[in-house]
């Protein structure tokens, strides 16, 4: 049985919940937030780091390592496809 499970954390409750539950449950878990955006909305505001800051209190407070992973390039490329 796998032991070592990765659960995407966006510093939200339910990813919170799950990466908790799943440690309870005796599983080594990483924690992996992944950047997809990386422009500014309408207003102005990016808030990629204010969404990292929230997973990486998720992460300490777990006390679980957190994975940074930017897909930015691959979502541009494969998501929005011209």
């Amino acid at each position: 049985m796998f032991k070592k499970i990765a659960v995407g954390i966006s510093g939200g409750v339910d990813s919170a919940v799950a990466a908790l539950l799943l440690k309870q449950r005796g599983y080594e878990v990483h924690g992996v937030f992944m950047q997809n955006w990386d422009i500014m909305d309408e207003k102005g505001t990016c808030t990629l780091q204010a969404d990292y800051n929230d997973a990486l209190y998720v992460a300490r407070k777990l006390d679980i390592k957190l994975h940074h992973v930017n897909f930015v390039k691959h979502y541009w490329n494969e998501v929005f496809v011209l």
